[in-house]
């Protein structure tokens, strides 16, 4: 059955602190070549943004935390402002980031030609270089999710077709997909949850397509460099069995699960000889502690599902994500490939 045609489109800024970039990014969105509606919501700013963002006041929908939500959470007061007010779909938008004209017609257009996809993704491209950021997310049968093309040559990937999952940074959602399977699952704060719900869409039975015709540039970790050291390090140990958790298929919770958690404390070794052990190991604790609230997340997710787990198995990477050297290394060592 065909979907109602997207129109009406949301796009969501997060921002915290970004006041260095923000106005480009807003820009940008303002001079695309589809309509849209820009909100803003603002996650407890304590520079100059909120004072920038007057000069748009006109332009924008400013809505402002109290404090900081996260990603997710952010993104999330934007969501709910959106399918509050009918809009058909709503993209994210990172606010380091800066979109081509026509980067959101591409998108709706994409969507409109696809009644099964209900998350659509662009070539997200490295700001003022040559390399690609994400090109769509994929996830490995080690646990391991990953951006496909990060560092490679912007020229390659030219050609569009489903993926695995995308990038929350610059990417259009379906209000009816966002509608059947929930929110971003602020649980994850910030770091994969976008694989989440890309994820959960695949399992819900949408799917997730990469548009290589749009395009957006981006200044990939302004905002993580700015929460410290230590924040991307917890963020990954906290987050990384909670999508393991919530959304592996049961036949495959084995194979994945003893991959992914030999790789996963050969990651927190290593992360204690680089002396950022404090960080990765507060984020282990805080996956123990999640751990109750992702397995009654996780009952709802596959007594709902709507695919099956030869499905799944066929969407993921049967490797190792192209960044894991030393666990590649490893991995010869003891089974010889």
């Amino acid at each position: 059955m065909a979907h109602k045609s997207i129109e009406k489109v949301a796009v969501v800024i997060p921002n915290l602190n970004g006041e260095k970039h923000l106005a480009v990014a807003i820009d940008s969105l303002l001079s695309q070549t589809h309509s849209l509606e820009l909100i803003v919501v603002d996650n407890a700013s304590t520079d100059a943004s909120l004072e920038m963002l007057k000069k748009y006041e006109d332009k924008i929908i400013l809505l402002k935390n109290q404090k900081n939500l996260g990603f997710a959470g952010g993104v999330n007061c934007g969501i709910k402002y959106a399918l509050e007010h009918s809009f058909d779909a709503v993209a994210l938008f990172n606010n380091d980031a800066v979109a081509e004209s026509n980067w959101l017609e591409k998108l709706v257009q994409c969507m409109n030609e696809h009644d099964d996809v209900g998350i659509v993704t662009c070539s997200l491209q490295l700001m003022g270089g040559e390399k690609l950021d994400s090109t769509g997310e994929f996830y490995t049968s080690w646990g391991l999710p990953y951006p496909r093309g990060r560092g490679a040559d912007k020229h390659k990937f030219l050609d569009g077709g489903f993926v695995f999952g995308a990038s929350g940074g610059a990417s259009l959602y379906r209000s009816k997909t966002l509608s059947e399977i929930g929110l971003f699952d602020e649980a994850f704060f910030a770091y994969y949850e976008d694989a989440d719900i890309s994820f959960r869409a695949q399992l819900a039975g949408w799917k997730v397509y990469f548009e290589p015709k749009a395009v957006a540039y981006h200044a990939i970790g302004q905002t993580s460099n700015r929460m410290g050291s230590g924040f991307s390090v917890y963020q990954t140990f906290k987050n990384l069995p909670l999508l393991y958790t919530k959304n592996v298929p049961g036949p495959l919770l084995l194979p994945i699960g003893l991959r992914f958690y030999s790789a996963y404390w050969l990651m927190v070794g290593r992360a204690v000889v680089r002396g950022r052990g404090l960080a990765a190991l507060k984020g282990v604790g805080a996956s123990i502690g999640l751990g109750l609230g992702a397995l009654s997340k996780r009952r709802y997710i596959q007594r709902t599902k709507k695919v099956s787990t030869e499905y799944i198995n066929n969407l993921i990477v049967h490797d190792l994500p192209p960044d894991q050297t030393g666990l590649r290394k490893l991995r010869k060592v003891f089974i010889g490939k």
